[in-house]
Protein backbone atom coordinates (compact mmCIF):
# COMPACT_ATOMS: atom_id res chain seq x y z
CA UNK A 1 0.00 0.00 0.00
CA UNK A 2 1.39 3.67 -1.04
CA UNK A 3 2.05 6.16 1.55
CA UNK A 4 -1.08 8.25 -0.18
CA UNK A 5 -3.17 4.83 0.55
CA UNK A 6 -2.23 4.67 4.16
CA UNK A 7 -3.29 8.64 5.07
CA UNK A 8 -6.31 8.55 3.01
CA UNK A 9 -8.07 11.69 4.50
CA UNK A 10 -11.59 9.91 3.25
CA UNK A 11 -10.43 6.48 5.60
CA UNK A 12 -9.20 8.71 8.31
CA UNK A 13 -12.75 10.82 7.82
CA UNK A 14 -14.55 7.38 8.38
CA UNK A 15 -12.65 6.50 11.60
CA UNK A 16 -13.27 9.80 13.13
CA UNK A 17 -17.05 9.34 12.57
CA UNK A 18 -16.93 5.71 13.67
CA UNK A 19 -15.02 6.13 16.70
CA UNK A 20 -18.06 8.82 17.64
CA UNK A 21 -21.01 6.77 16.32
CA UNK A 22 -19.46 3.18 18.08
CA UNK A 23 -18.94 4.80 21.59
CA UNK A 24 -22.19 5.65 21.93
CA UNK A 25 -23.80 2.70 21.03
CA UNK A 26 -22.14 0.89 23.88
CA UNK A 27 -24.70 3.16 25.58
CA UNK A 28 -27.67 2.14 24.12
CA UNK A 29 -26.44 -1.58 23.78
CA UNK A 30 -26.31 -1.82 27.74
CA UNK A 31 -29.68 -0.05 28.73
CA UNK A 32 -31.66 -1.92 26.22
CA UNK A 33 -30.34 -5.00 28.51
CA UNK A 34 -33.00 -4.41 31.09
CA UNK A 35 -36.10 -4.77 28.21
CA UNK A 36 -35.54 -7.16 25.56
CA UNK A 37 -33.02 -10.56 25.06
CA UNK A 38 -29.48 -10.46 23.38
CA UNK A 39 -30.21 -12.18 20.65
CA UNK A 40 -33.90 -10.50 20.38
CA UNK A 41 -32.37 -7.07 19.85
CA UNK A 42 -29.33 -8.20 17.81
CA UNK A 43 -31.48 -9.97 15.12
CA UNK A 44 -34.25 -6.73 15.11
CA UNK A 45 -30.97 -4.61 14.48
CA UNK A 46 -29.77 -6.74 11.83
CA UNK A 47 -33.10 -6.54 10.30
CA UNK A 48 -33.56 -3.05 10.11
CA UNK A 49 -29.97 -2.16 9.46
CA UNK A 50 -30.35 -4.42 6.27
CA UNK A 51 -33.75 -2.90 5.39
CA UNK A 52 -32.24 0.83 5.61
CA UNK A 53 -29.57 -0.29 3.60
CA UNK A 54 -31.29 -2.31 1.02
CA UNK A 55 -33.14 0.93 0.54
CA UNK A 56 -30.56 3.16 0.05
CA UNK A 57 -28.90 0.76 -2.34
CA UNK A 58 -32.37 0.86 -4.30
CA UNK A 59 -32.45 4.60 -4.40
CA UNK A 60 -28.57 4.64 -5.43
CA UNK A 61 -29.47 2.17 -8.16
CA UNK A 62 -26.99 0.07 -7.87
CA UNK A 63 -28.98 -3.18 -8.36
CA UNK A 64 -29.97 -5.91 -6.31
CA UNK A 65 -26.68 -8.62 -7.46
CA UNK A 66 -25.09 -10.65 -4.20
CA UNK A 67 -22.13 -9.92 -3.95
CA UNK A 68 -19.74 -13.33 -3.35
CA UNK A 69 -21.36 -15.69 -1.54
CA UNK A 70 -18.59 -17.86 0.53
CA UNK A 71 -16.63 -14.12 1.88
CA UNK A 72 -19.62 -12.60 2.31
CA UNK A 73 -21.14 -15.36 4.64
CA UNK A 74 -17.86 -15.22 6.61
CA UNK A 75 -18.21 -11.89 7.02
CA UNK A 76 -21.85 -12.03 8.28
CA UNK A 77 -20.98 -14.53 10.43
CA UNK A 78 -17.70 -13.10 11.98
CA UNK A 79 -18.45 -9.42 11.74
CA UNK A 80 -21.75 -9.30 12.49
CA UNK A 81 -23.30 -11.96 14.33
CA UNK A 82 -20.10 -12.90 15.80
CA UNK A 83 -18.79 -9.85 17.17
CA UNK A 84 -22.26 -7.79 17.53
CA UNK A 85 -24.12 -11.22 18.80
CA UNK A 86 -21.23 -11.49 21.59
CA UNK A 87 -20.72 -8.59 22.57
CA UNK A 88 -24.56 -7.64 23.16
CA UNK A 89 -24.49 -11.28 25.19
CA UNK A 90 -21.43 -9.77 27.37
CA UNK A 91 -23.59 -7.12 28.36
CA UNK A 92 -26.17 -8.90 30.42
CA UNK A 93 -23.82 -9.30 33.14
CA UNK A 94 -21.38 -7.08 32.17
CA UNK A 95 -20.53 -3.10 32.42
CA UNK A 96 -20.83 -1.29 29.28
CA UNK A 97 -17.06 0.23 29.84
CA UNK A 98 -15.22 -3.13 30.24
CA UNK A 99 -16.97 -4.85 27.88
CA UNK A 100 -15.80 -2.15 25.30
CA UNK A 101 -12.90 -2.23 26.12
CA UNK A 102 -12.52 -6.50 26.00
CA UNK A 103 -14.31 -6.38 22.34
CA UNK A 104 -11.38 -3.92 21.38
CA UNK A 105 -8.84 -5.89 21.88
CA UNK A 106 -9.64 -6.94 18.29
CA UNK A 107 -6.80 -4.87 16.53
CA UNK A 108 -4.16 -6.64 18.67
CA UNK A 109 -5.96 -10.33 16.95
CA UNK A 110 -6.00 -8.06 13.40
CA UNK A 111 -2.59 -7.58 13.71
CA UNK A 112 -1.41 -11.23 14.56
CA UNK A 113 -3.75 -12.81 11.85
CA UNK A 114 -2.71 -10.24 9.10
CA UNK A 115 0.77 -11.82 9.78
CA UNK A 116 -0.37 -14.97 9.60
CA UNK A 117 -2.59 -14.81 6.44
CA UNK A 118 -2.17 -11.93 4.97
CA UNK A 119 1.96 -11.15 5.35
CA UNK A 120 1.74 -7.98 6.80
CA UNK A 121 5.02 -7.83 8.74
CA UNK A 122 5.12 -7.13 12.14
CA UNK A 123 7.62 -4.46 13.16
CA UNK A 124 9.43 -4.14 16.60
CA UNK A 125 7.10 -2.27 17.91
CA UNK A 126 4.17 -3.76 17.27
CA UNK A 127 5.74 -7.04 19.21
CA UNK A 128 5.43 -5.13 21.73
CA UNK A 129 2.52 -3.68 21.90
CA UNK A 130 1.03 -7.18 21.24
CA UNK A 131 2.99 -7.75 25.12
CA UNK A 132 1.59 -4.83 26.56
CA UNK A 133 -1.88 -5.45 25.16
CA UNK A 134 -1.44 -9.29 26.71
CA UNK A 135 -0.45 -7.76 30.32
CA UNK A 136 -3.36 -5.20 30.01
CA UNK A 137 -5.96 -7.78 29.30
CA UNK A 138 -4.89 -9.76 31.94
CA UNK A 139 -4.87 -6.33 34.74
CA UNK A 140 -8.22 -5.66 33.32
CA UNK A 141 -10.00 -9.39 33.34
CA UNK A 142 -8.33 -9.34 36.95
CA UNK A 143 -9.28 -13.63 36.65
CA UNK A 144 -7.93 -14.06 40.43
CA UNK A 145 -11.11 -11.62 41.18
CA UNK A 146 -13.92 -12.65 38.64
CA UNK A 147 -17.11 -15.05 39.20
CA UNK A 148 -18.78 -16.52 37.04
CA UNK A 149 -20.98 -14.30 35.77
CA UNK A 150 -18.12 -11.87 35.22
CA UNK A 151 -15.87 -14.44 33.87
CA UNK A 152 -18.90 -15.54 30.94
CA UNK A 153 -18.85 -12.10 30.42
CA UNK A 154 -15.61 -11.13 29.80
CA UNK A 155 -14.85 -14.00 27.97
CA UNK A 156 -17.64 -13.41 25.22
CA UNK A 157 -16.52 -10.08 25.17
CA UNK A 158 -12.74 -10.90 24.11
CA UNK A 159 -14.48 -13.78 21.83
CA UNK A 160 -16.47 -11.00 20.09
CA UNK A 161 -13.22 -9.44 19.30
CA UNK A 162 -11.45 -12.15 18.18
CA UNK A 163 -14.21 -12.82 15.77
CA UNK A 164 -13.87 -9.17 14.72
CA UNK A 165 -10.72 -9.45 14.02
CA UNK A 166 -10.89 -12.45 12.10
CA UNK A 167 -13.41 -11.26 9.97
CA UNK A 168 -10.95 -8.01 9.09
CA UNK A 169 -9.05 -10.54 7.53
CA UNK A 170 -11.77 -12.15 5.62
CA UNK A 171 -12.68 -8.93 4.39
CA UNK A 172 -8.91 -8.03 2.81
CA UNK A 173 -8.74 -11.48 1.52
CA UNK A 174 -12.55 -10.58 -0.42
CA UNK A 175 -10.83 -6.94 -1.54
CA UNK A 176 -7.64 -8.63 -3.16
CA UNK A 177 -9.38 -11.39 -5.19
CA UNK A 178 -12.38 -9.08 -6.19
CA UNK A 179 -11.12 -5.50 -6.21
CA UNK A 180 -14.09 -3.84 -7.52
CA UNK A 181 -16.50 -5.40 -5.17
CA UNK A 182 -19.19 -2.96 -4.50
CA UNK A 183 -19.27 -1.75 -0.93
CA UNK A 184 -22.65 -0.99 -0.15
CA UNK A 185 -23.63 -4.22 -1.95
CA UNK A 186 -21.45 -6.47 0.42
CA UNK A 187 -22.48 -4.58 3.45
CA UNK A 188 -26.15 -4.71 2.73
CA UNK A 189 -25.91 -8.99 1.88
CA UNK A 190 -23.47 -9.23 4.51
CA UNK A 191 -26.39 -7.60 7.41
CA UNK A 192 -29.29 -9.99 5.37
CA UNK A 193 -27.28 -12.95 5.87
CA UNK A 194 -26.46 -11.99 9.58
CA UNK A 195 -30.28 -11.26 10.30
CA UNK A 196 -31.34 -14.28 8.93
CA UNK A 197 -28.92 -16.26 11.16
CA UNK A 198 -29.46 -13.99 14.08
CA UNK A 199 -33.41 -14.79 13.53
CA UNK A 200 -33.10 -18.57 13.87
CA UNK A 201 -30.88 -18.19 16.75
CA UNK A 202 -33.62 -16.13 18.56
CA UNK A 203 -36.21 -17.76 18.17
CA UNK A 204 -34.14 -20.95 19.22
CA UNK A 205 -32.41 -19.77 22.21
CA UNK A 206 -34.97 -19.05 25.49
CA UNK A 207 -34.59 -15.46 26.63
CA UNK A 208 -36.91 -12.82 28.52
CA UNK A 209 -40.55 -11.59 27.13
CA UNK A 210 -39.78 -8.16 24.88
CA UNK A 211 -40.63 -4.97 26.90
CA UNK A 212 -41.82 -2.83 24.44
CA UNK A 213 -40.17 0.95 26.25
CA UNK A 214 -39.23 3.49 24.70
CA UNK A 215 -36.07 3.16 25.15
CA UNK A 216 -36.49 -0.12 22.94
CA UNK A 217 -37.29 2.16 19.70
CA UNK A 218 -34.11 4.60 20.17
CA UNK A 219 -31.86 1.70 20.57
CA UNK A 220 -33.18 0.06 17.79
CA UNK A 221 -33.33 3.31 15.54
CA UNK A 222 -29.51 4.45 16.61
CA UNK A 223 -28.17 0.60 15.93
CA UNK A 224 -29.90 -0.48 13.11
CA UNK A 225 -29.47 3.48 11.26
CA UNK A 226 -26.05 4.85 12.47
CA UNK A 227 -24.28 1.42 14.14
CA UNK A 228 -25.42 -1.03 12.13
CA UNK A 229 -25.93 0.26 8.34
CA UNK A 230 -23.80 3.53 8.32
CA UNK A 231 -20.95 2.43 10.84
CA UNK A 232 -20.26 -0.97 8.76
CA UNK A 233 -20.28 0.50 5.70
CA UNK A 234 -17.61 3.42 6.75
CA UNK A 235 -15.67 0.16 8.31
CA UNK A 236 -15.69 -1.85 5.31
CA UNK A 237 -14.04 1.53 3.16
CA UNK A 238 -11.67 1.99 5.76
CA UNK A 239 -11.00 -1.54 5.74
CA UNK A 240 -10.26 -1.28 2.08
CA UNK A 241 -8.25 1.67 2.01
CA UNK A 242 -5.84 1.23 4.77
CA UNK A 243 -3.97 -1.67 5.84
CA UNK A 244 -5.60 -4.24 8.23
CA UNK A 245 -3.63 -3.53 11.02
CA UNK A 246 -3.82 0.46 10.95
CA UNK A 247 -7.05 0.22 10.58
CA UNK A 248 -7.37 -1.92 13.37
CA UNK A 249 -5.30 0.16 15.44
CA UNK A 250 -7.34 3.50 14.83
CA UNK A 251 -10.18 1.92 16.44
CA UNK A 252 -8.36 2.02 20.40
CA UNK A 253 -10.31 5.35 20.57
CA UNK A 254 -13.74 3.81 20.68
CA UNK A 255 -13.95 1.99 23.89
CA UNK A 256 -11.58 4.93 25.76
CA UNK A 257 -14.65 7.24 24.46
CA UNK A 258 -17.11 4.64 25.72
CA UNK A 259 -15.91 4.21 28.64
CA UNK A 260 -15.96 7.78 29.23
CA UNK A 261 -19.42 7.84 27.81
CA UNK A 262 -20.65 4.10 30.75
CA UNK A 263 -18.94 6.56 33.24
CA UNK A 264 -20.73 10.29 32.27
CA UNK A 265 -24.16 8.51 31.38
CA UNK A 266 -24.53 5.09 33.16
CA UNK A 267 -22.32 6.09 35.98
Amino acid sequence: MSAAGKSNPLAISGLVVLTLIWSYSWIFMKQVTSYIGAFDFTALRCIFGALVLFIVLLLRGRGMRPTPFKYTLAIALLQTCGMIGLAQWALVSGGAGKVAILSYTMPFWVVIFAALFLGERLRRGQYFAILIAAVGLLLVLQPWQLDFSSMKSAMLAILSGVSWGASAIVAKRLYARHPRVDLLSLTSWQMLYAALVMSVVALLVPQREIDWQPTVFWALAYSAILATALAWSLWLFVLKNLPASIASLSTLAVPVCGVLFSWWLLG
